[in-house]
């Protein structure tokens, strides 16, 4: 019975998740329509300097536009996963968060439910975008989608985990919004979404190297040009992988170890 209710706890809080996305239709058109104004507006504006710029053959071949896309799909798995925990914030206002904590299931099963429920609406989306792939030459093999579907769980699932820690402090959705903009902005520019690594001064390559992201955007990288030139200075596809699945389970345990802290009386 114990099994059953942290089953079901787990479930219907990413239920929860997922009718409150697709109950605002707004959210729903903002979350697909913004990402792909900045794909094609930076893509295209910026792409002629890059190309004249780069100092590979390969590289310079690349589109930018092309270059680009899977730094596009980064940014709506980041933006979506990190935004949607903004609801643990509403939860607590309105007194749901306060009658979960009193219920007999642990916080590592809320805290999975409600990171499930981001990570699948982040994914959904990324996996959306990933449809009109194939109008700029990226097509898909069916080994190309069973390697980027995990590297899209993975990445989703560590970075609605970092949102759900931030959120659970915050009080207000303003200071989360002030908070979150501080973290994500340099988490993108930094993992090679917008430029690669090995054109940036040595400093910034350490501090790309740091960045957790730098790995979910290389093994998307892999995983959508297979076999293409210009890889090959980028962490191996396993090693990408490794990494961003160590961070999500790293950062799933700290949320669950900020929410154990916390009883029902003690939320504001």
């Amino acid at each position: 019975m114990g099994k059953n209710n942290e089953i079901l706890a787990v479930l219907s809080l990413w239920w929860r998740e997922m009718k409150r996305f697709y109950r605002q239709p707004s959210r729903v058109v903002g979350a697909l329509a913004s990402p792909l104004l900045f794909w094609v507006l930076i893509g295209s504006g910026i792409g002629t300097s890059f190309r004249a710029s780069s100092a590979t053959g390969a590289r310079a071949a690349q589109n930018y536009l092309e270059y680009f896309f899977p730094g596009t799909i980064l940014m709506i798995l980041l933006f979506t996963a990190i935004f949607s925990t903004i609801s643990l914030i509403e939860d607590r206002r309105e007194g749901f968060m306060q009658s979960v904590l009193v219920a007999p299931v642990s916080r590592g099963s809320m805290v999975l439910g409600k990171i499930l429920g981001g990570t699948s609406l982040a994914v959904a989306q990324g996996v959306l975008f990933l449809l009109i792939a194939p109008f700029i030459g990226v097509r898909l093999s069916l080994g190309g989608w069973l390697e980027v579907f995990p590297v899209l769980v993975l990445t989703a699932f560590s970075m609605t985990g970092l949102g759900f820690i931030i959120a659970w402090r915050m009080q207000s959705i303003q200071g989360f919004h002030a908070i979150m903009n501080l973290f994500l902005m340099p988490l993108w520019l930094l993992s090679g979404a917008l430029f690669p690594a090995d054109g940036a001064p040595v400093w910034l390559q350490f501090v790309m190297k740091l960045n957790p992201l730098t790995y979910g955007m290389a093994a998307l990288r892999y995983s959508l040009y297979q076999g293409a030139p210009g890889l090959g200075s980028l962490p191996s596809y396993g090693v990408s992988v490794a990494i961003t699945a160590g961070f999500g389970v790293l950062l799933y345990a700290a949320a669950t170890l900020a929410a154990s802290k916390r009883t029902a009386e003690s939320l504001p």
